[in-house]
C-alpha cells in the first residue's frame, strides 16, 4: 500500500468508528418524560412513577414535575412534551372534556378512557386506588359547636368565609357545582390562594371553610372536620396514569411497568405520604423511594 492509500485508510477507520457509535446511539431508547401538576400529591406521584420506571426498565426517565394546572399538563401531554402524568377522572371529564358532571364512578372512568383514546390517542391505565374528591373543611371546634356533619348542615349555618385554590374557583366541578347543590351562605367572595396556604389560613381564622382534597396530609393531623358531600355535588376523582399511545408503542415494557402501580395505593396511604412531605418536610424523592421499597419485589 502506498503512502496515500495508507493515510486514507487511517482516516477512514476513525470515521467508521464514529459512524458505528452514532448509529448505536440512535437506537438507544429515548428518555421517558414523566410530568405532574403543581401540588404535593401530583409531584410525589410523578416522582414515584419516575423511580418505578427507572427500577423496572433501566431506562432514562426525564422528570418534568410541578408544571402547573390541569390544562397546562394536558397540553404538554398532547404536544409530546410529556409521555405520561397522573390525572383524575372527574377533572378529565369536567375540565378537559367539558362534559356534564356524573356521579357513577365506573361510568366516569369508562367515558374518560374512551374519549381520551378517541380524541387524543392517550391511554388511561387502571386506577391507582385513590379517589381524591374535593373536601370542604372547617375547624373541628366550629363543627362541634354547630353540630355540623354535612354540607347541607353548613348551608343552614351563619355565613362562611371561603378559601380556595385557583382551579376550584374556576372549574365547573368546583365552586360552581358546590353552589348549585347547596347554596351556602358566603361572607363575600372566595379568597383565592396557593393550595399550600389553605390550612394555615383556616388555622389562623382568616377563613372559616376551605376547599381542600380528601388525601391532603394535614386532614388527619389537625383538628378539622370534612363535611360530607351529601348531595353529591362533586364527581368521582379516581387517580390514573394517562399515557400517550405512541410512548407505549416505543417502549414495549412500559405498559406492564405502569400496570404494576394500579391498585398500589389507598386514600389513607396517600394522605400519609402527602403528610410526610407537607407536614414533616421530607424530600419528595426520599418519600417516593421509601414507598416503592414496600411494593416492589
Amino acid at each position: 500500500m502506498d503512502r496515500t492509500k495508507t493515510i486514507a485508510a487511517l482516516v477512514l477507520v476513525p470515521v467508521l468508528m464514529l459512524m458505528l457509535i452514532t448509529t448505536g446511539c440512535s437506537t438507544t431508547s429515548p428518555a421517558i418524560k414523566v410530568g405532574s401538576k403543581n401540588f404535593t400529591e401530583q409531584v410525589l406521584l410523578g416522582e414515584i412513577i419516575a423511580q418505578h420506571l427507572e427500577h423496572r426498565l433501566h431506562q432514562k426517565v426525564e422528570r418534568r414535575l410541578n408544571l402547573g394546572g390541569t390544562l397546562l399538563a394536558h397540553q404538554a401531554l398532547l404536544a409530546g412534551e410529556l409521555d405520561l402524568y397522573p390525572e383524575y377522572t372527574g377533572t378529565a371529564l369536567s375540565a378537559v372534556l367539558k362534559e356534564p358532571i356524573q356521579n357513577d364512578t365506573d361510568a366516569v372512568l369508562k367515558r374518560v378512557k374512551a374519549e381520551y383514546q378517541r380524541k387524543f390517542q392517550v391511554a388511561w391505565f387502571d386506577p391507582l386506588g385513590i379517589n381524591n374528591s374535593f373536601a370542604m373543611v372547617v375547624r373541628g371546634d366550629v363543627a362541634r359547636a354547630q353540630h355540623l356533619e354535612t354540607l347541607s348542615d353548613a348551608a343552614k349555618a351563619p355565613k362562611w368565609a371561603l378559601g380556595v385554590g385557583y382551579e376550584f374557583e374556576q372549574r365547573a366541578d368546583g365552586l360552581a357545582a358546590l353552589n348549585a347543590a347547596y347554596h351556602l351562605p358566603w361572607a363575600g367572595s372566595a379568597k383565592n390562594m396557593d393550595l399550600g396556604l389553605l390550612y394555615k389560613a383556616l388555622e389562623l381564622k382568616q377563613v372559616s371553610m376551605i376547599a381542600a382534597n380528601q388525601t391532603d396530609g394535614l386532614l388527619s393531623k389537625m383538628d378539622l372536620k370534612t363535611l360530607d358531600d351529601d348531595q353529591h355535588a362533586f364527581p368521582p376523582y379516581q387517580l390514573c396514569i394517562a399515557v400517550r399511545e405512541d410512548a407505549l408503542r416505543k417502549t414495549s415494557q412500559l405498559p406492564a411497568a405502569l400496570q404494576e402501580l394500579s391498585g398500589a395505593f389507598t386514600n389513607t396511604k396517600m394522605r400519609e405520604l402527602n403528610f410526610q412531605v407537607d407536614g414533616r418536610h421530607r424530600p419528595v424523592a426520599e418519600v417516593a423511594a421509601e414507598f416503592l421499597k414496600g411494593i416492589e419485589k
